[in-house]
C-alpha cells in the first residue's frame, strides 16, 4: 500500500502522448511563472508611473531586451496553454482520426497566435 502511494504524485505521459510533448509542457509550467514575475515586475514595479499611454509602451519597447522577453513570455503561454488544451481532449479518450484534428487545429492555431503576437510586439517596437 506503501508503495502505491508513493508513487501517484508522480507525474507521466498520459495515454497517446508524446514523451517530448509532455516533457515540454511540464518545463513550460514553471517558465511561465518565472517570465510572468519578469513580466509584472519589469510592466508594473520598475516602469516610473507604469505603462499608461501608448507613448510610455513604444518607449518601453525601446530596450532590445524588452520585445525578446515578451516574444519569450508569448511562445510560453501558448505552448503551455494549447499542450494543456491537447491533455485535455486526451482525457476524454477522442478517436485517431478526431485526435489528428484536434492536434492540427491546436498547432494552426499555436502558430497563428505567435505570428500575430510577435508582428504585433515587433511592430511596437520597431515605432521608437
Amino acid at each position: 500500500m506503501a508503495q502505491v502511494a508513493a508513487t501517484q504524485g508522480v507525474s507521466k505521459p498520459k495515454s497517446g502522448e508524446n514523451v517530448w510533448l509532455w516533457l515540454v509542457k511540464i518545463v513550460s509550467g514553471p517558465l511561465l511563472v518565472i517570465l510572468l514575475g519578469i513580466h509584472l515586475i519589469v510592466n508594473h514595479f520598475l516602469s516610473p508611473g507604469g505603462l499608461l499611454t501608448y507613448a510610455d509602451i513604444v518607449a518601453y519597447y525601446k530596450n532590445p531586451v524588452i520585445p525578446v522577453m515578451e516574444i519569450a513570455f508569448l511562445a510560453t503561454v501558448v505552448t503551455h496553454s494549447l499542450t494543456g488544451l491537447r491533455g485535455i481532449v486526451l482525457d476524454l479518450k477522442p478517436a485517431h482520426g478526431v485526435m489528428q484534428i484536434v492536434n492540427s487545429f491546436l498547432i494552426a492555431l499555436g502558430l497563428a497566435s505567435l505570428a500575430y503576437g510577435t508582428w504585433l510586439i515587433l511592430t511596437i517596437a520597431s515605432k521608437g
